[in-house]
């Protein structure tokens, strides 16, 4: 129970010298501490407030690499204090085998500036770690999602709900990159294992993707477009970015429309109707 206790009063310290600024959170009225409130925590972490309690007062002795992931990105933690979560937490941070969803400092900070489109972050594995509130608003909250209902390669081969349709021609480029990044991934880390039991379960449950494998389809990521149908703004067309980070396998993808378009008007809508009216939760293929 030391090490839990240890883990508790070290998250505390970090979320106190946190300030709510640096993460995004408003500011205003009475705060009886600069840091982050435990509500505050649980929210940029997508847990619960009781855990993140729990968790600090040492009662929460086993978090997952999963929880251990997220705080790591909502404090902003450096690398080192990240391999110091995982060891205080009786884990081993993901070595050099195995994806990592760290996002370093640097690139959330510019990402955090970039609040006027929807933009999302995944790992190699094509699994959602990141995502801004405009990007909420066009596709729905994510933060409920678990496991591989976050994997947008999981979502397009099994054939879970999304807002995005694409063409025959789009969809089959899209399918041959997202089959091209995994097989790049696991020879990258080839001691993941979970990875392996992603390929290996979609090759259970898709026979388009396994076919995909087995002929070791070639694809790559271009700037392409993508139609979005909301339930609140109707549908439009976006333009879709993909972006990588200097020095790790993360990969940004920002949806834009040009100034003035209708699709650009639809944006703006969205940034002010906000979540409020969203009634389903569809993550984009």
């Amino acid at each position: 129970m030391s090490g839990s206790r240890e883990l508790g009063r070290t998250l505390r310290g970090w979320r106190d010298r946190t300030a709510p600024a640096a993460v995004g959170i408003p500011t205003g009225g009475l705060r009886r501490a600069a840091g982050l409130r435990r509500e505050e925590l649980a929210q940029l972490a997508s847990l619960s407030v009781d855990y993140i309690i729990r968790l600090e007062q040492g009662r929460a002795t086993s978090p997952s690499a999963q929880v251990l992931s997220a705080l790591t990105r909502a404090l902003r933690l450096s690398a080192a204090e990240r391999e110091h979560l995982y060891l205080l937490a009786g884990q081993s941070a993901p070595g050099p085998g195995q994806v990592s969803a760290h996002i370093p400092p640097g690139v959330r900070r510019l990402l955090d500036q970039l609040d006027g489109a929807p933009l999302s972050v995944y790992d190699a594995a094509w699994n959602l770690i990141l995502w801004n509130p405009l990007w909420t608003a066009l596709f729905g909250d994510a933060s409920a999602l678990r496991g591989r209902e976050r994997n947008i390669t999981w979502r397009h081969f099994a054939g879970l709900a999304s807002r995005i349709s694409h063409t025959p021609e789009q969809e089959a480029r899209f399918e041959a990159a997202l089959v091209a990044d995994l097989r790049a991934a696991t020879a990258r880390y080839p001691t993941d294992v979970s990875l392996r039991s992603l390929i290996k379960d979609l090759r259970r449950v898709s026979t388009d993707f396994a076919s995909l494998w087995e002929r070791g389809i070639v694809g790559v990521h271009e700037t392409h477009t993508k139609t979005v149908h909301h339930p609140e703004v109707g549908t439009f067309i976006l333009d879709c970015d993909l972006f990588t980070a200097p020095g790790c396998d993360l990969r940004i993808v920002a949806y834009t429309a040009a100034p003035g378009s209708d699709a650009a008007d639809r944006l703006k809508l969205l940034s002010v109707l906000g979540t409020q009216a969203l009634t389903e939760t569809s993550i984009p293929g």
